[in-house]
């Protein structure tokens, strides 16, 4: 006989709690829960690994932060360290909300999900969603759409671009030691470095992309004159909700206009081979192009928007770049051993009586190195997901200290994602990871396939080369006038600056925290 219990409100209004029927549907949904699970299991072979309730790629799991219970977007560098105490593949099997996922930090397996045959593993649509509001893009396309847009956008990429990007970089850092009168200050204080790396960045960006005029004081700005373009493209990333979301639908429009307008402009001028900017040579080799790889005019702009400063977004072009340098400087001004050997180079390679020159590149190697061993240890893009198009096996290898490795099946639909904080935090691959040591760079060329922090495969990073040389153009002005030091709190130590700085902040990109420094003058 059913029990229940009847209570009487205001208006004498009956209300009746079935406690059995509760109990029913609760006891259904545990047991479908159950059930999933098992089915989740069985797709990852059961591997070992997280439990979570939600998925850390889904909401709500990726909006709510990580702890005991909860593995959200930071997982891989919060647990950097212990994540992969036991195995360097792991499975992350939500028992709520969010598909199963086999999670590795083995640059094997990356390998073999990176270089597979083109129907092996893709890119799921899934990953791309944060990057597809401007449309297909070469980051979010795949299969014979990606080659299109791969087959238009490489010429773009050529030496003629990269020696551009030295003599902008130049220039620009020129315009901020003017501009911001760091020669009258001595000694220059700046709470956080990325408010100078994130606009250093895109004036480069805006130069060497767009061909447009960039003053350290006068950014240029969309068509309506409302905001600049750093800020449009910056407010359209936040894609905040409630109140923010319409500015940044009118950065989104912003943008689209100064785009659109812009590929008009450069078809008009398309003779003029005086520039060489990546935006001018993109819309160049497309109007050469055959017709069955031609991008219409509404591709160009979505496809121009993306590949911005190097990196195939626009906000990435001067954002990851910008985190980069902000994470190379901090890390140089804690290890002064390793900005002393970089700095000894500078002075040998180029002295004081020139600017260093775009023939300068591959002599000024440990200047790369220490850009590299920063993005190693803070990379941009910290994740790299593919999903399997059909039934494969890959090869998995054993824990570390045994030989040999184990095939692991994965269907079709199953999600892979590499982690390359824990690639890069692998013992097995980096001695002593968690320091940073430039020199394990030294003599590894700027496209060797042993640097994994571009990402891997045919789809890595188009812009490498752009980032690097604007990246070693800086860092070798910037060091040989300026000691870069740590901006310490009064009484705080290294050790705790160390501590408060140089932690991630994990979003779309992942990239140090803000960093305080202090530039002294050489004499």
């Amino acid at each position: 006989m059913a029990i229940s219990l009847r209570f009487f409100h205001s208006g004498d209004i009956p209300s009746v709690i079935n406690f059995p029927a509760i109990a029913a549907l609760l006891t259904l949904f545990i047991l479908s829960r159950i059930l999933t699970t098992v089915h989740k299991l069985r797709a990852v072979n059961h591997l070992p690994g997280l439990r979570p309730p939600f998925s850390p790629l889904r909401l709500p799991g990726a909006l709510i932060p990580t702890s005991w219970w909860n593995t959200s977007l930071d997982i891989n560098w919060l647990l950097r360290f212990s994540l992969y105490t036991n195995n360097e593949t792991i499975s992350i099997v939500p028992f709520l909300i969010g598909p199963p996922l086999i999670w590795t930090s083995n640059l094997s397996v990356a390998r073999q999900i990176a270089f597979g045959n083109r129907t092996a593993f893709f890119k799921p649509r899934w990953a791309s969603t944060a990057f597809l509001s401007w449309g297909i893009n070469l980051v979010s396309a795949e299969g014979d759409i990606w080659r299109k847009h791969r087959r238009v956008m490489g010429p773009a990429f050529n030496n003629e671009l990269y020696r551009l990007v030295w003599t902008q970089t130049m220039k620009t850092y020129r315009d901020l030691q003017t501009s911001e009168k760091w020669a009258e200050k001595g000694t220059v204080v700046v709470p956080v470095v990325q408010a100078i790396t994130f606009k250093f960045a895109l004036s480069v960006l805006a130069s060497c992309a767009f061909g447009l005029s960039f003053q350290w004081d006068e950014p240029p700005r969309t068509s309506d004159g409302n905001l600049t373009v750093g800020e449009a493209m910056r407010t359209w990333v936040l894609k905040l909700p409630f109140k923010k979301i319409q500015q940044s639908n009118a950065a989104y429009e912003a943008m689209a206009l100064f785009v659109k307008e812009q590929v008009i402009f450069r078809k008009g001028e398309i003779q003029d081979s005086t520039r060489k900017d990546a935006f001018s040579l993109l819309v160049k080799a497309n109007e050469q192009e055959e017709l069955k790889y031609k991008l219409s005019d509404d591709e160009l702009v979505v496809c121009s928007c993306k590949i911005g400063n190097v990196f195939i977004l626009l906000f990435s072009g001067h954002e990851t770049t910008a985190k980069a340098l902000a994470a190379t400087l901090g890390l140089l001004a804690l290890n002064q051993n390793c900005q002393d050997e970089v700095f000894e180079q500078i002075k040998e390679v180029v002295g004081y009586l020139r600017d260093p020159e775009f023939d300068d590149y591959h002599k000024l190697n440990k200047v790369l190195a220490a850009f590299f061993e920063a993005v190693r240890l803070f990379p941009s893009g910290h994740l790299m997901i593919r999903e399997a198009g059909e039934d494969t096996v890959i090869q998995v290898p054993n824990p570390r200290g045994q030989e040999g490795a184990t095939s692991l099946t994965v269907p079709k639909g199953q999600a892979v994602v590499i982690d390359m904080v824990g690639v890069h935090c692998n013992p097995r691959y980096y001695d002593d990871p968690t320091s940073y040591k430039p020199s394990r760079w030294h003599g590894i060329t700027n496209d060797s396939e042993e640097f994994t922090a571009f990402s891997l495969g045919p789809r890595a990073c188009i812009g490498r080369k752009f980032a690097t040389t604007e990246a070693v153009c800086f860092l070798s002005m910037l060091l040989r006038d300026w000691k870069v030091m740590p901006k310490l709190d009064p009484g705080e130590s290294k050790e705790q600056w160390k501590s408060r700085v140089l932690d991630a902040h994990v979003g779309l990109t992942l990239g140090v925290r803000d960093v305080p420094l202090c530039f002294v003058p050489r004499k």
